[in-house]
C-alpha cells in the first residue's frame, strides 16, 4: 500500500452513529500535538479492517515464515515523540507493537517528522526532517 507524503497521522478508530450520522473519532493526542487542527477540512482514506492485527494495529508478515516484520519501510515518512534517550544520546521513539526508531539530535517529548533510514528487524534509525510545534 502506498503511503502520501502528506499523511499527517496514522490511528485505528471505529464508525460509531451519532444523531443519524456516522463518526470517526479523532485521537486526543493527535490535536494536542498540532497534528490535527480543530475546525479545519481533511482528506480522511479508510483501511480495512482485514489489513490490521487484533489490537487494530498494521501488521507486515513475511510470507516465508510468517514472522512479523517491521512497521516500518526505508524511506518512509511519519510522525513520532520520543520517549526516552538512548545509552549514545540519541532520541527513541516507539511505534506499533513497540518497534523501537532511533532518531539522533532529538530530546524526550519532542514530536518529530521523521525519514526511515535504516530497518532492522528489532529497530530502525530515523532522521529527524522537521520539527512539530
Amino acid at each position: 500500500m502506498e503511503i502520501s507524503n502528506k499523511l499527517l497521522c496514522l490511528f485505528s478508530a471505529d464508525v460509531s452513529e451519532r444523531d443519524g450520522t456516522h463518526v470517526v473519532e479523532i485521537p486526543r493526542r493527535e490535536i494536542e500535538t498540532g497534528s490535527v487542527e480543530p475546525g479545519e477540512t481533511y482528506r480522511v482514506a479508510l483501511i480495512s479492517p482485514d489489513e490490521t492485527d487484533e489490537d487494530g494495529e498494521s501488521e507486515r508478515i513475511d510470507s516465508a515464515d510468517g514472522e512479523p516484520q517491521p512497521p516500518v519501510e526505508p524511506g518512509e515518512i511519519r510522525y513520532v515523540e520520543i520517549e526516552d534517550i538512548g545509552k549514545q544520546g540519541d532520541g527513541i521513539a516507539r511505534v506499533e507493537r513497540g518497534y523501537v526508531i532511533i532518531v539522533p539530535d532529538t530530546e524526550v517529548g519532542d514530536r518529530v517528522k521523521i525519514e526511515v533510514t535504516e530497518v532492522k528487524s528489532n529497530f530502525a534509525v530515523g532522521e529527524a526532517i522537521e520539527e512539530s510545534p
